[in-house]
């Protein structure tokens, strides 16, 4: 197993990756690597966590999670619940439910503090979205009581309005704060995209809402100009519109003292790439941010 990288910068404690940025979260992208060989990039490169999903954990997740520590990391989270509504989701509510509890315990074993949540889009047979985020309300707040008897917090992850649709009915940081005053349990909280919120001008405010103790993650990339494809085209950071900087500050005002997450999904760049090129560059792009 290989440690923390001799003279590595000390800001990158407050890095971690998100597998994704390497194509893991869909099957047959990126180059393939093997989890032990990312836990080892990782810890090289100096690197304070890792995110994973859940399709390259299995029945490892002990083995795992016990792996990264071992490397002198954090599991920073899992991706992710199910999604609670919408014509993606499991037919049935039970087995919507079931794997909700699936995914929190796969998180317990993994000795991680955050299963993030993309809720899922309109519920079939409904219109607009507030119905729907009515619906994921009342799911979240029942699995809420497991996830803390386990260690495990919730993030409700807003995503941008593009996707309302078919994947995140729940699309603005203030929904999502509204709907953590609504459930009112300790361990539901927010995860901050900056692919999802960077055009919104109220986030900071939304931010400073939900404080602290509700921001459980930062996750990082950028937004093409150019898009081409608006699920699998980002940006490594500092190669869109984004204004990460001050999201940045907005996010650490509010109070978050966690790691940074890079997230890029990216089939048609990122992904063709050698992952210790993604890695490096990962690096470079997070220390440019300052």
């Amino acid at each position: 197993m290989t440690g923390p990288r001799h003279g590595a910068d000390a800001r990158l404690r407050g890095l971690a990756l998100n597998t994704a940025t390497l194509g893991h979260n869909l099957e047959g992208r990126g180059a393939g690597w093997p989890v032990e060989r990312v836990i080892d990039a990782c810890a090289a490169r100096g690197l304070g966590g890792i995110v994973f999903w859940r399709r390259e954990i299995g029945a490892r997740a002990a083995e795992i999670g016990e792996r990264v520590r071992g490397a002198g990391m954090e599991v920073t989270g899992l991706c992710r619940a199910p999604y609670l509504a919408g014509p993606l989701a499991l037919p049935s509510r039970d087995a919507i439910m079931d794997d909700f509890r699936a995914a929190i315990d796969m998180a317990a074993a993994l000795g991680t503090k955050v299963l993030t949540i993309v809720t899922g889009g309109v519920e079939p047979g409904t219109r607009g979205i507030a119905p729907t985020l009515e619906l994921i309300a009342d799911r979240v707040a029942e699995a809420a009581p497991l996830a803390a008897a386990c260690g495990v917090s919730l993030a409700l992850e807003p995503l941008h309005p593009v996707y309302a649709g078919d994947r995140a009915a729940l699309v603005t940081m203030r929904d999502a704060v509204d709907l953590c005053d609504r459930i009112g349990a300790p361990n539901v909280g927010v995860a901050c995209d900056v692919y999802h919120v960077w055009w919104d001008r109220t986030l900071p405010a939304e931010l400073a809402r939900a404080g602290c103790a509700r921001i459980l993650g930062f996750h990082l990339c950028d937004w093409l100009a150019d898009t081409r494809d608006v699920l699998l085209d980002r940006g490594m950071m500092g190669d869109g519109v984004a204004d990460l900087a001050a999201i940045g500050r907005a996010v650490r005002a509010a109070g978050f003292a966690g790691c940074a997450e890079v997230e890029v999904f990216s089939a048609r760049n990122w992904w063709l790439r050698p992952p210790d090129e993604v890695l490096d560059v990962m690096v470079e792009r997070f220390l440019a941010l300052g």
